[in-house]
């Protein structure tokens, strides 16, 4: 039987970044280093494939620090944790590596840097994320005010108007952001903001290549984890953008296919911490129904890459 053409448009940036990527390598040095099993508070990335993978190598996934004997390495999260972790496990004297992404420790300071200038800090973030519990959590409870909305703008009880400054969670929609930021602008002239904006280089330009490649696309599919803040954003940005059909998977036999009848084009992206091996996944599950052309939209080239703690580049 002849499959029916399909254009397949494959976002590109897309998938793991630099944190990302970093924070896996910190939990295979790790187990490298000291062997398993290794601790991990919190999911390493909000991916249930990686984190299967790394428990598979010995990893053990808990919530809490408590979760954790005192005698084996315990690593935290790329998405961040409150000062109050690591001053436990210094306490406990645990053996600890903190994987956080190094653009969300560049927000944990410039929180810092204001509140020792005196300055009430807002966050724009989502609340209970990780990034955002371990970000309000470098100051002491109730000197940051979380907003998720225009509207939260509107209601924020401040202790001085004059005497503000705000930071973001590094995953947000960039569109969505911009309002909320103008909002608080408006409301408060005085408030101080980030030299540069705290949403990451990885999550603009997957955004910025979602919108470039919606309006050529009937249906979108997002591969990553329903958790996974930035992969929700871009399923957002693309039905904004003019894709009249986005959705979130996390594998191949997700994908709805009664939803996909009749399509001629299609986009495939991933979020930041979704690795290649699925997005391939994915593309092969069309090339089963579809005769499929591949066309790349890559509106950015990524080059970045972070180092990891030096204790794991020291010897055992």
């Amino acid at each position: 039987m002849t499959k029916p053409p399909l254009t397949l448009y494959l976002a590109a940036p897309r998938g793991f970044c630099a944190g990302v990527d970093r924070a896996i390598k910190i939990v295979e040095m790790a187990l490298d280093k000291w062997g398993a099993p290794v601790y991990v508070r919190h999911e390493i990335v909000h991916n249930k494939f990686v984190v299967d993978g790394l428990r598979n190598k010995g990893a053990i996934f808990v919530e809490e620090l408590s979760d954790c004997p005192d005698d084996r390495p315990v690593i935290f999260s790329a998405h961040g944790v409150p000062k109050s972790v690591p001053r436990a496990a210094q306490a406990r004297e645990m053996i600890y590596v903190d994987a956080t992404c190094p653009l969300v420790s560049k927000v944990h300071i410039e929180a810092q840097r204001h509140a020792e200038n005196g300055l009430q800090m807002i966050m724009i973030g989502h609340k209970g994320h990780p990034e955002t519990v371990g970000t309000m959590g470098q100051l002491p409870d109730g000197d940051v005010l979380l907003v998720e909305t225009v509207e939260d703008v509107a209601q924020v009880a401040v202790r001085d108007p004059e005497r503000l400054a705000f930071v973001t969670q590094t995953t947000l929609s960039v569109d969505d952001t911009a309002d909320i930021v103008a909002a608080l602008h408006a409301r408060f002239p005085a408030i101080v903001g980030p030299h540069k904006e705290d949403i990451c280089y990885a999550t603009t330009n997957r955004q910025e290549a979602v919108k470039a490649m919606a309006p050529k696309c009937d249906a979108m599919l997002v591969v990553g984890a329903p958790n996974s803040s930035n992969s929700r954003r871009l399923v957002e940005v693309g039905a904004r953008a003019g894709c009249p059909y986005a959705q979130l998977v996390q594998r191949a036999d997700e994908i709805d296919w009664r939803s996909l009848d009749g399509i001629t084009s299609m986009g495939i992206t991933a979020g930041a911490s979704a690795p290649e091996v699925l997005i391939n996944e994915v593309i092969d599950a069309f090339r089963a129904r579809y005769d499929v052309t591949v066309e790349m939209v890559e509106t950015a080239v990524e080059n970045v890459e972070f180092k990891v703690p030096r204790v794991l580049r020291e010897p055992a």
